[in-house]
């Protein structure tokens, strides 16, 4: 979309109970980035982007994210430890102290936004943020509006953010100060006690994960995806570290986008943002270009270090190791300008299983597909979080589960059919560690990942030999143009075979072990999808 909507008016807000009369809307990102420096709520980088503090949270507090229980979610919502239930009443009063206390503010911010490139699909909505650098996160983040579409905007959601706001748990229902909270009824995302930007985005990533399977037929996605130049749709799931940004940026296909996508009822795959959010600790413009080129003026960088110069220390953790950038989309310059493709040719599952036993590329049965949609598997690695010294299993269902609202076998369900109707090939990926566990064995060689991948879509698997792995029983072929043959089967790569086999055993185990909780809403083809052995 043409980013020709910047003003400087303001626009009433009394419809959310909010009377500020000093009511900054649709700032430009420029003037976004000035007001932060000179109220020195941030520096200015070398690289021209604009670097915050985002405070006591530098990431997201799964433990503080509510939704509000009401007629539309009692029935809906897989309420649990993932999907807390707030009452209604609790939210109304809340909403009223964060409304009260953004009228006293000196100065507050509103934008209007999109979320969903698909048009039949698209959300209108409505952001006001206490700081300016928050709203220079939404002009990044979201799809920006013309003018056109400015002049009957009529906001269907409304994301409200108050970092300087903090709850009193004992009389308003949260855990804690912080909180991020959905409510259906009201179409409100409030968050409050937390500078952290990523709520913003993952609140309303939440809010779809709702609407879309739930009324509109659509299956949401926590992935990356790409087209090539024949029109061929891939998609990339992956938690955090396995690779998803860095695999779909390829110079030989275009970026549809990195984080969060629908698969539409009529085959369409869409993205739900108008920007990324990249990780850049130890980012280098040698090894990730586009990213660090993406880091110029209007760019918000998040809890880096600089020096006096302001220089980034893209290698420093002193803050956080979640250390963060977002940037509009059209920063890259390899992208699918709609935002929108057609249906997919071939899924990608990474893991980084730093066990160094899944195969490096293994081509999955539908069942096995939904097996492992589920799971969601990838490993934390030694040194990563605090406690954590050996390498740990680790899963997040569908790949995302802390922003599900249902239970995760309905959008398993919804990608199998999608998957079977479309005739999809799916894959999963192990851009871990090969020739033993972290601290024995080295990470796969990112070419022969890259390789990998670039073979399954162009159909140089369709007619290799494959060989069934002992213990997961999914099929590794035993060639792949540019890729050792030997490093193909993971037993291969071990000097101590029956160790291999004893760990093989282990993982498997701790994924039976896991899906223990889903068994009861899972297909028996989903179950059959499972490990083999114990």
């Amino acid at each position: 979309m043409v980013n020709n909507n910047q003003t400087t008016e303001t626009i009433p807000l009394d419809k959310y109970g909010i009377n500020n009369t000093n009511v900054k809307y649709q700032l430009s990102p420029e003037k976004l980035s000035e007001i932060t420096v000179e109220q020195k709520l941030g520096e200015m980088s070398s690289l021209g982007a604009v670097s915050v503090n985002t405070g006591k949270f530098t990431g997201r507090s799964p433990k503080d994210r509510f939704i509000v229980k009401d007629a539309i979610t009692e029935d809906e919502v897989w309420w649990g430890d993932i999907n807390i239930p707030f009452a209604p009443e609790k939210f109304d009063a809340l909403y009223d102290k964060v409304v009260s206390y953004l009228n006293e503010q000196e100065v507050i911010y509103a934008r209007d936004c999109f979320a969903c490139a698909e048009e039949s699909h698209r959300k209108p909505i409505r952001a006001i943020t206490e700081l300016p650098w928050s709203n220079l996160f939404v002009h990044n983040m979201f799809l920006r509006p013309t003018k056109e579409e400015l002049k009957n905007f009529d906001p269907e959601w409304v994301i409200i953010n108050a970092p300087g706001f903090y709850a009193d748990p004992k009389v308003d229902g949260t855990r804690q100060e912080n909180f991020a909270i959905l409510n259906f009824t009201r179409k409100v995302v409030l968050i409050g006690g937390t500078g952290y930007t990523g709520e913003i985005k993952k609140g309303i990533f939440s809010a779809l994960n709702f609407i879309l399977p739930v009324f509109e037929n659509t299956l949401p996605m926590h992935c990356s995806a790409n087209v090539g130049s024949d029109g061929e749709t891939a998609i990339f799931f992956g938690l955090s570290g396995t690779g998803k940004t860095t695999l779909s940026a390829d110079p030989n296909r275009k970026l549809i986008g990195d984080d969060e996508h629908g698969w539409t009822a009529d085959d369409k795959i869409f993205n739900f943002e108008g920007g990324c959010y990249a990780k850049v600790i130890n980012l280098s413009k040698e090894g990730e270009p586009d990213i660090y080129n993406a880091i110029r003026p209007n760019a918000l960088l998040e809890n880096v270090i600089m020096d006096e110069k302001g220089n980034v220390d893209f290698a420093s953790t002193k803050i956080t190791p979640n250390t963060r950038v977002s940037y509009p989309i059209t920063h890259i310059n390899n992208i699918q300008e709609s935002s929108v493709a057609g249906q997919p040719k071939n899924i990608f599952f990474l893991t980084a299983d730093a066990f160094g036993v899944l195969p490096p590329i293994s081509k999955l049965t539908p069942g096995q597909a939904a097996y492992h949609f589920i799971s969601g598997y990838t490993a934390k690695v030694a040194g990563t979080e605090a406690g954590v010294d050996e390498p740990e299993p680790s899963f997040s269902a569908c790949f995302g589960a802390p922003f599900l609202p249902l239970h995760p076998t309905r959008y398993a369900a919804m990608l199998s059919e999608k998957m079977l109707k479309a005739g999809v090939n799916v894959w999963l990926i192990n851009t871990g560690w090969t020739g033993g566990p972290y601290g024995v064995g080295s990470r796969m060689k990112l070419g022969y990942t890259r390789a990998m991948i670039t073979a399954a879509m162009n159909g140089k698997l369709d007619s290799v030999a494959y060989e069934t792995h002992d213990v997961f029983n999914i099929a590794m072929p035993t060639e792949v143009p540019n890729v050792p043959s030997e490093v193909l089967n993971p037993r291969n790569t071990w000097s101590d075979k029956d160790l291999y086999d004893s760990k093989a055993k282990e993982l498997a185990a701790t994924f039976k072990k896991n899906f223990k909780k889903f068994e009861g809403e899972a297909s028996q083809e989903i179950l059959d999808g499972a490990p083999k052995h114990d």
